[in-house]
């Protein structure tokens, strides 16, 4: 049996650990993060936001996902895999992963929280997991269990690692070894560990320079190689793990995979952050780690090229990432689409953790700004206020399609926004040296274990309403000097983001104040903290309060889907307008002009309390054929967008027009906007919602598409609830070309429904098929109840619509009919 090693300089998913198994001698690698990370088992949390979430997510959420788990297959697979079970691998062949995460979570959970029936529960899961293991150490249910027509077959690959690509194998492995180091932590159990390294042991007999020299589609491995480097101290799993990295981009034999994977070329020549979203932050936080632990210059540099990359042009406000849903992945730079945003969950988790190791590795308060932006918005959002169900994307704008779900066939969101949950303490303190770094408020109580002495820290604050923090520090030895470095936000200091990607309208001459001892302290800030070095006794206090007015918040002008628009902020509180709170429960036809007063509020009532914001705002409504605009004063509440979509669906929007032509007026009534529309795949709600494209590529709003059929011939149509007198309909293409594989059709045709039977419209006046135009179409009238489009596609490639516009007798703006 292999001596483990185990230290305050190991991490879990970001830098805090739980407490120290009994047995091994302590041992912390010879290089590491420079600054170390109070541990989130050494903050307790007070009463108050974080308090509450935490305590959901250990009553709710961790029970919850094991049992998803359960009902779902997940646990089954391991069973066949073992023989104890008859029947087929069931579901996607990366579902092992999910029961890694959940493990892990629940691990978290213990640690803070001893609870016998959940460490029960646990030993009977890993004894599954253990009884699926092959001699060797290899692990990987579908490869034992799945059908001979099993749908997902070629993805996983006829043989151990022969379609790494897309088989998911390694990157189930990187989330067994955290699952291990984190049970073994919790417990001081070995069971699920010897599993771990086992498979660890494989992996490095396969995969190297001498050997075999292939990298996983998705990384994860190498973050959970790393973790078992430091309770291991076997050197072999921090060099296998800098090998997957070092190898991506570099073909040696081997066909790569593209900007999906981040394998178009070398990790230290990478500069800007494409593909795969998830998968680029994972590599990036290992990268991180092989910064601290083998002092690599090399990819420090690539680091700071692809963080401020992502931070000065692929952010969302609300710290999501990933605006293209197609690949889960990052767009073209300022490219940030509101409505069809897709920030997944798990990018929110790893950019925060990836942010956390920045700070640690610089003491740069810029990466906590980031982290704390993603933290209370877009990563927050993906679970409710009652931890049971939870979002995959998460978009800055709904029009009444989104809500929150129990579970997923592709469930990586929800045990990993539980395993994260846990840390986030671990993210509030730090230390280098004589130096005390406070990075984020919440109310708590800290033991922070210095270079010289042991610190107490108690924080009371109400944050994130208010910007009062009070600290209070007990040193093992007073009098002694040592340095207190406390955050001031980045928005307390007019800063929206460490980029000019957003910036706030107006400046606020206010500054944050801090006092010691009651005392006011004149400070500066270095790095984004303020600077207090002095000799400390038991019981100094220190206060800072940070002014929370409401902020609006601007795009870059490149960002094309936010021009003329308005964010609000109050703190670090990213806010929304929703449909319960706006008369009418429309959205997207408001104006705030910029002299408009908006006051917060703290509502004690509403999801269990939650500052709003107030306003007025102007509605805009087309109230007649010819395009007329009717304005109306429209009062509303903002809500924080962590709190969106819990009291049914409805339309939601982050982004508010601050000018008319910003805006979107409530529909127009065409003949296209009353119809039913329907389709032979897609979503033909797009057909007729009167979102203008701006051109035929345009990601921005829905549109219909029938991707990946191609070359086959498609409908789509309208039912009119009455027979209706037409002659013209105008249709714009999507067409992605150098994007996708959707093109203009290769010829469509336009019919009628007379009796029940489908006839083609007669002397039509042509069939266009240009792109980034209306194309129109005139024929003899007919009255009907109904028309078709039938769409042949080009051969190897799929078709796509926009927006289909219907016309009576004569033309009108916008498609009205006369």
């Amino acid at each position: 049996m292999r001596a483990l090693r185990l230290g305050l300089a190991c991490l879990f998913m970001g830098a805090s650990i739980g407490p120290q198994p009994s047995g091994p001698l302590a041992w912390t690698p010879p290089a590491d993060y420079p600054i170390v990370a109070v541990p989130f088992t050494e903050v307790r949390l007070g009463s108050g936001f974080w308090q509450a979430r935490l305590e959901t997510n250990r009553a709710a959420t961790v029970p919850h996902i094991l049992r998803q788990c359960e009902v779902t297959g997940r646990v089954d697979n391991f069973l066949k895999a073992a023989g104890k079970m008859e029947g087929h691998f069931e579901g996607w062949w990366f579902n092992d992963s999910d029961i890694y995460k959940s493990v892990e979570a629940a691990s978290y959970s213990l640690m803070l929280h001893p609870d016998p029936e959940l460490e029960r529960q646990l030993d009977d899961l890993i004894a599954k997991i253990a009884a699926a293991q092959e001699p060797d150490g290899y692990l990987f249910t579908p490869r034992r269990t799945m059908a001979p027509n099993y749908r997902f077959a070629a993805s996983v690959g006829p043989e151990r690692w022969s379609r790494l690509e897309s088989s998911h194998e390694l990157y189930c492995l990187g989330h067994l070894f955290e699952a291990a180091v984190a049970h073994y932590q919790a417990t001081g159990k070995r069971s699920l560990l010897e599993v771990a390294l086992k498979s660890a042991d494989l992996v490095d007999r396969v995969f190297g320079p001498d050997k075999k020299r292939a990298v996983p589609g998705h990384q994860e491995i190498e973050i959970g190689l790393v973790k078992l480097y430091r309770v291991t101290g076997d050197e072999r799993y921090l060099r296998l793990a800098k090998f997957f990295l070092d190898e991506r981009g570099r073909a040696h034999g081997r066909r790569l995979y593209g900007t999906y994977s981040q394998d178009h070329k070398p990790v230290v020549e990478q500069d800007e952050a494409v593909g795969h979203a998830v998968r680029a932050l994972y590599m990036y936080m290992a990268m991180a780690d092989v910064v601290a632990l083998l002092r690599d210059p090399a990819y420090a540099r690539a680091l700071d090229r692809l963080w401020a990359d992502i931070v000065g042009r692929k952010m969302y406000v609300t710290g999501g990432i990933g605006a293209a849903g197609g690949h889960e992945g990052f767009g073209a730079p300022y490219e940030l689409p509101n409505l069809v945003a897709y920030c997944e969950t798990c990018a929110a988790v790893a950019f925060a953790l990836w942010n956390h190791r920045m700070f640690l590795l610089s003491g740069d308060g810029k990466y906590i700004d980031v982290l704390e932006r993603v933290l209370y918005n877009g990563l927050l959002s993906g679970v409710s206020l009652d931890g049971r169900t939870f979002f995959y994307p998460n978009p800055l704008e709904s029009d009444g399609r989104h809500a929150r779900s129990p579970w997923f066939a592709v469930a990586c969101c929800p045990p990993n926004v539980a395993r994260f949950l846990f840390q986030v303490p671990g993210l509030a303190y730090a230390h280098q040296g004589d130096r005390l770094y406070v990075n984020l408020f919440m109310a708590s109580r800290a033991i922070v274990r210095m270079a010289a002495q042991t610190v107490v820290v108690t924080q009371d604050t109400a944050y994130p309403w208010r910007g009062d923090v009070t600290l209070t520090l007990e040193p093992e030895r007073p009098g002694r000097t040592f340095t207190v470095l406390l955050r001031i936000p980045g928005w307390a200091r007019n800063e929206a983001v460490p980029s000019d990607l957003y910036r706030f309208a107006e400046t606020v001459r206010e500054r944050p104040t801090l006092w010691v001892n009651g005392r006011p302290f004149a400070y500066t800030v270095q790095r984004g903290y303020a600077v207090i070095r002095r000799q400390w006794h038991k019981g100094d206090v220190v206060r800072l309060v940070l002014p929370m007015p409401v902020r609006r918040v601007v795009s870059h002008p490149q960002v094309a889907d936010n021009v003329g628009k308005v964010a609000l902020q109050r703190g670090p509180i990213v806010y929304c307008l929703e449909w319960p709170d706006v008369h009418g429960g429309n959205v997207v036809h408001l104006v705030l002009p910029d002299a408009e007063r908006l006051q917060a509020e703290f509502r004690e009532d509403l999801f269990g309390g939650i500052q709003v914001i107030r306003g007025t705002a102007v509605g805009l409504r087309c109230v007649d054929t010819e395009g007329k605009i009717q304005r109306e004063r429209v009062p509303f509440m903002a809500i924080p967008y962590y709190a969106w979509a819990h009291r049914g669906r409805g339309e939601m929007a982050v982004w508010l027009a601050r000018v008319e032509s910003a805006a979107r007026p409530l529909p127009c009534p065409t003949i296209a906007f009353r119809a039913k529309p329907s389709a032979s795949g897609g979503d033909a709600r797009a057909l007729n919602d009167q979102r203008e494209p701006r051109h035929s590529a345009d990601r921005s709003n829905r549109y219909l598409h029938w991707w990946p059929r191609k070359g086959t011939t498609e409908w789509v149509q309208y039912d009119f609830d009455a027979p209706t007198r037409v002659s013209a309909v105008e249709v714009y293409w999507y067409d992605d070309t150098g994007i996708g594989e959707c093109r203009v059709p290769k010829s469509w045709q336009l019919f009628y429904r007379e009796n029940g039977e489908w006839k083609p419209v007669r002397n039509p006046s042509g069939y266009g098929r240009e792109k980034d135009r209306y194309n129109r179409t005139t024929f003899d009238p007919v009255i009907t109840d109904g028309l078709r489009i039938v769409v042949q596609a080009q051969e190897n490639f799929c078709a796509g619509i926009h927006e289909w516009r219907v016309y009576g007798e004569g033309k009108s703006v916008g498609g009205r009919p006369r």
